[in-house]
């Protein structure tokens, strides 16, 4: 008898999709993620897989898109996107995550899972090339993860994507976890289940470097993608252009390149500049499209691409930061008194002109598989008021810090109002972009936007364990780092459902953050161009970029 090659759990998630019990993208994002192609994963469920364009780009042109130009470090350290947006022409990746909430293989041809979730079996895609003509192996892929192991190197996070691989002991790879089996398989074998991986894979930084990198992706620009860097000024402007040496080894699969050449331009972070960027034909697309803007932007006829999204903004402070010679933040009491003063739904309505949903200061999003359906937090200036006084701050002026930009700005803004009207004192403070992201982990009081990841538990990972590279909030909780690894090794997300209930509670009752709201996130472009849409972690893919006839 031959075996059935959809994973066993596959067939389960189908008969809940088909039975209403859970939606289509959370059907595909768990499918997916245990390596059944989209393809398969749609026609469990009855489905043709959506085709990829529905019109045929023609050749040639350039493509001018407005975006923050950052300059670019070791992509496993990269912290945006637009960094990846950047680099992404010629650094590529394993797995790519795509705005159907599936996981699509890119240098990867496929992967396996066992059923434990602790034994991944990475299928190399046969006939890819670096651009110096020399084939990409197993021997690459085991490369690249070793890096991301390395937990010593400063702002690293792709280490904690990997933690499950890496010897406590040594920060690095634990001996025999990633194992070369061919010249097209790389088998990880983890130390406890995992369920994050391949979603880990698809995360910005992890790009795919080649052996001899030096650390700069602009030094000597190795890679298997089909653009080559041309200029980059951070600040104002970087471009791609085509590599006409080398043969990409997707147009066969995937179709393109398409454009010549493809150019970031930098107009600040005040969205104003990029709708008049917009409107007087200087740009071709939008990275997003912002609050009262959206409006403006649709009356000049341009497309507009919207994408229900986990993106939010999270107000937080920093446990460990010190003030004055104290640390105020540390007091959970002064850290609840802050969450209960703030209504989420004014913060939506006044920051993002209410153009997504409520959240309930837990970041796990409805979108998510193991969402739980927990009471939302209270809202109590009152008693807020009194819990400050019990904590002695009564009168201790917080100053909230935030970015220079409409939509951050404008939260803060209500965040602090309603402080005010509590009876809590706070002042403002707002950086321009260019300097906020110099320390935005370590500002006492302030704001950061966070990108959607397909999995709560993966968000909670980066962003909260106690020893995570990008935990901005200084919060470290034995019990919910506990918590988290157990649910981090459950694969039914019906299962880690309920542990995810005990993580969203803790965050609420140690009052980490407040997180108002949801973002649904656009993007406009010029008609005309294809492969220009919204994507939910605001990726874009320049090889699908093009015009039609």
């Amino acid at each position: 008898m031959t075996p059935d090659p959809i994973h066993p759990a596959a067939h389960r998630l189908a008969r809940e999709c088909r039975d209403g019990q859970l939606s289509r993208r959370e059907f595909l994002t768990r499918a997916t993620t245990l390596g059944v192609t989209a393809t398969a994963a749609y026609g469990l469920i009855g489905l043709a897989a959506p085709s990829r364009a529905t019109a045929q780009p023609v050749q040639g042109g350039t493509i001018r898109i407005q975006s923050d130009v950052r300059a670019l470090k070791d992509p496993r350290t990269y912290d945006w996107p637009q960094m990846s947006n950047y680099s992404r022409g010629w650094l590529e990746y394993l797995v790519e995550y795509q705005r159907d909430g599936s996981f699509q293989p890119m240098l990867l041809e496929g992967w396996e899972v066992s059923e434990d979730a602790t034994r991944y079996v990475l299928r190399v895609r046969p006939g890819v090339t670096w651009n110096d003509g020399t084939p990409f192996t197993a021997e690459d892929v085991a490369h690249n993860i070793a890096r991301w192991c390395d937990s010593e190197v400063e702002g690293n996070s792709m280490a904690g994507r990997v933690a499950s691989l890496i010897d406590a002991e040594t920060g690095q790879a634990r001996a025999g976890a990633i194992e070369v089996t061919d010249a097209l398989t790389v088998t990880l074998t983890l130390q406890e289940p995992d369920i994050t991986l391949i979603a880990g894979f698809s995360d910005y930084p992890a790009a795919i470097v080649p052996q001899d990198f030096s650390g700069n992706p602009m030094d000597n620009p190795k890679g298997t993608g089909p653009f080559l860097p041309e200029t980059l000024e951070a600040g104002v402007q970087s471009s791609l252009v085509r590599n006409e040496s080398h043969d990409w080894w997707g147009t066969e699969i995937f179709g393109g390149p398409y454009v010549d050449r493809v150019e970031y331009i930098d107009y600040g972070t005040e969205q104003s500049a990029h709708v008049a960027a917009a409107d007087a034909g200087e740009v071709d697309m939008l990275y997003e499209s912002l609050g009262d803007f959206v409006e403006i932007l649709d009356s000049f006829g341009w497309e507009k691409s919207e994408t229900v999204t986990a993106n939010t903004v999270v107000i937080r402070t920093n446990q460990a930061a010190t003030v004055d010679g104290e640390m105020p933040y540390a007091d959970v009491r002064v850290r609840r008194a802050l969450a209960m003063a703030v209504s989420n739904a004014v913060c939506l309505e006044l920051g993002y002109a209410g153009r997504g949903e409520v959240a309930d200061n837990h970041h796990v999003c409805p979108l998510h598989p193991e969402y739980a359906d927990i009471p939302a937090p209270v809202f109590d200036p009152e008693r807020a008021a009194e819990l400050m006084a019990e904590a002695g701050m009564a009168d201790f002026e917080h100053e909230l810090i935030s970015i220079d930009d409409n939509w951050r700005r404008n939260t803060c803004d209500a965040v602090a109002a309603q402080l005010r009207d509590a009876g809590i004192p706070v002042r403002r403070r707002v950086i321009p972009g260019n300097t906020f992201w110099n320390d935005w982990t370590s500002y006492p009081f302030s704001a950061t936007d966070w990108a959607q990841r397909p999995l709560g538990v993966q968000v909670l990972a980066l962003a909260y364990r106690s020893d995570a590279t990008w935990n901005e909030t200084g919060f470290a909780n034995e019990e919910f780092d506990a918590t988290l690894q157990e649910a981090l090794a459950i694969a039914d997300a019906d299962a880690r459902r309920e542990v995810s209930a005990r993580l969203q509670r803790i965050m609420q009752d140690e009052g980490v953050v407040i997180q108002p709201y949801w973002r649904s996130t656009f993007r406009h472009y010029r008609p005309g161009i294809i492969g220009a849409e919204q994507h939910p972690t605001f990726e874009i893919h320049v090889a699908k970029l093009g015009f039609t006839a």
